[in-house]
């Protein structure tokens, strides 16, 4: 199986909305299940997704963070450049995923 993915996830759930509204405007309840269960699939997979995001990000964040200090402690103004800038990624992608 693949990685979850929020793009992936959007058109399951699109084309899940769909199927279940074709089937309910033909009366065809084989396709209104199979609407809601590829609906419920795509919102799973979105929030999994979401959830990895959040996730990554918040280990940017700490080795962000650890990167920095340690820069700052040892007078590497590369690595503690470098720190600040992984954190503030960390921090961009927790926003983005939550």
């Amino acid at each position: 199986m693949s990685e979850p993915n929020q793009t992936s996830g959007q058109y399951h759930s699109v084309k899940g909305n769909v199927v279940e509204a074709i089937g309910n405007a033909t009366g065809a309840t084989s396709w209104q299940t199979s609407g809601k269960e590829e609906h419920a699939k795509g919102e799973g997979e979105i929030k999994a997704a979401k959830a990895k995001g959040y996730a990554e990000g918040a280990a940017d964040r700490v080795q962000g963070k650890f990167d920095s200090v340690v820069g700052a402690v040892t007078g590497d103004k590369s690595q503690q450049a470098s720190g600040n800038a992984q954190e503030t990624a960390g921090k961009a992608k927790t926003e983005l995923n939550k």
